[in-house]
C-alpha cells in the first residue's frame, strides 16, 4: 500500500450567514479540531464574539459570531498544489 503524503496546512472555510466566506489555514487538522471543539462548538449557539486564529497576520484578529456560521470546509493543502484563483 502507497504511503499517503501529508498535507503542509489545512485551509478552512468559514461559511457565514449572509453568504459571506472565509479562509483561516491551520498548520495541522489536529490545531483546527482543537479550535473547534475548545472554542467553537461551546459556543455554537451564542451571538458573543470568538477569535479565529489567523496564521501569518501580525497583529490581525478576526472575531465571528459562532451562532452565524452555517458551514465548515477543511481542505488539506500541499507544497505542489497549483493555486486555482483565477
Amino acid at each position: 500500500m502507497a504511503k499517503l503524503a501529508s498535507a503542509n496546512e489545512y485551509a478552512v472555510y468559514l461559511l457565514l450567514s449572509g453568504g459571506h466566506r472565509e479562509e483561516v489555514r491551520f498548520p495541522t487538522v489536529q490545531e483546527f479540531q482543537k479550535w473547534y471543539s475548545n472554542e467553537l462548538m461551546p459556543k455554537s449557539s451564542s451571538s458573543d464574539f470568538i477569535t479565529v486564529p489567523l496564521k501569518n497576520s501580525q497583529g490581525e484578529y478576526m472575531l465571528i459570531r459562532p451562532s452565524c456560521v452555517e458551514a465548515i470546509r477543511i481542505e488539506p493543502v500541499f507544497a505542489s498544489s497549483v493555486d486555482r484563483d483565477y
